[in-house]
């Protein structure tokens, strides 16, 4: 087989936040939320031995632990995130990932009623 090949696995998480950014009287100034769908790929040769690049219920397993610090909770408590926008979502995601992923390549947070998103890619 030739690669490299991406393999994507998705999850989804509702969440709530503010910005204080914002001027005051903006709607985005008082505590609102989202339902947010997130993409994690990951790039690389698949293993001779599996036939895989990674171990989807290894995968899973991890971004289970990742989808529980941020669904249903406040992401302005969420330590190390900083203004709750989708940059720093996927970058947040990314580095909570990253170790346990080395061929992680990027992560990808929507807001589908919003038709917004962010790509972060893996440098």
């Amino acid at each position: 087989m030739a690669g490299p090949f991406h393999i994507v696995k998705e999850f989804g998480f509702e969440a709530a936040h503010y910005f204080g950014h914002k001027p005051e009287g903006h709607e985005n100034t008082r505590i609102h939320g989202h339902s947010f769908k997130v993409e994690v790929e990951l790039v690389g040769e698949p293993d001779p031995a599996t036939g895989c690049v990674a171990d989807f219920e290894a995968v899973a397993a991890t971004i289970k632990a990742v989808r529980e610090k941020l669904d249903h909770r406040f992401l302005n408590d969420i330590a190390g995130l900083g203004t709750p926008s989708l940059e720093n979502l996927a970058a947040w995601i990314a580095g909570e990932l990253r170790p346990h992923f080395p061929q992680l390549a990027s992560v990808t947070v929507r807001r589908p009623t919003l038709g917004e998103s962010c790509r972060y890619d893996i440098t």
